[in-house]
């Protein structure tokens, strides 16, 4: 009797995960300006267009995601540096952070009014958070590095790079990931993994925010999906 009620058990389970409602896919935020934080320099303009966002820079922008993100997780959008002869078409800096704090009031978003940042870059060397700047210095290097709260954003040697194969081409539409688990940060960027760094006081909890200057940027599709 025993047996035949495990039976059922293990049949009844099957079925219920066999049928279980499929987990709906992640939200689309660039389709709205009301996810977005926008602290920019005067000059440039951030707009919605075809469910994209538009960033036209002029003198420094960081445009963050509203919501706090929480490890272990990914974060995928796509990415395009236009060139088309526009006032602020520029090949460079298509950079980001991401998992920011600042360590003076953890729990509050580093875009709060409180904190007064307005885009300049130097506002943001009080961070805790990953960055990637890729394709700065007019499209001279990419970098990684983990802001440890000081204006030294320190920089590894491995995670400095200049060969052409790593910098920008214009109007290609980059699709980024970016992770943060079990104390790993990457940065992937057309399927390849470019920038891995295990952690030593991992950034578990925080927020994302796309970082330019001086250039055109349209985003797509930009998705955060928890991993298991």
């Amino acid at each position: 009797m025993e047996s035949r009620s495990l039976v059922l058990f293990l049949a009844l389970l099957s079925f219920a995960v066999c049928n279980a409602a499929p987990e709906p896919p992640p939200v689309n935020r660039t389709g709205d300006l009301l996810y977005w934080a926008a602290e920019q320099m005067p000059g440039g303009t951030v707009t919605v267009r075809a469910g994209a966002l538009d960033i036209q820079d002029a003198g420094g922008s960081t445009i963050w995601l509203r919501e706090k993100i929480t490890a272990p997780v990914e974060i995928t959008y796509e990415a395009t540096v236009v060139m088309a002869g526009g006032a602020h078409d520029r090949l460079s800096d298509l950079n980001c952070f991401w998992m920011a704090v600042d360590p003076r009031a953890v729990d509050t978003p580093p875009f709060a009014p409180t904190h007064a940042r307005t885009g300049k870059f130097s506002d943001y060397d009080s961070l805790f958070t990953y960055y990637v700047g890729y394709g700065g210095n007019k499209n001279a290097t990419t970098r990684f590095r983990r802001y440890d709260g000081s204006s030294e954003r320190p920089l590894l040697p491995e995670h400095d790079l200049n060969a052409k194969k790593f910098l920008l081409a214009p109007n290609h539409t980059y699709r980024i990931r970016l992770v943060a688990r079990d104390g790993i940060a990457e940065y992937w960027r057309d399927g390849e993994k470019i920038f891995t760094f295990r952690d030593p006081a991992p950034l578990t909890g925080g927020w994302f925010a796309i970082r330019t200057v001086r250039s055109h940027l349209v985003i797509r599709d930009l998705r955060i999906t928890p991993l298991r």
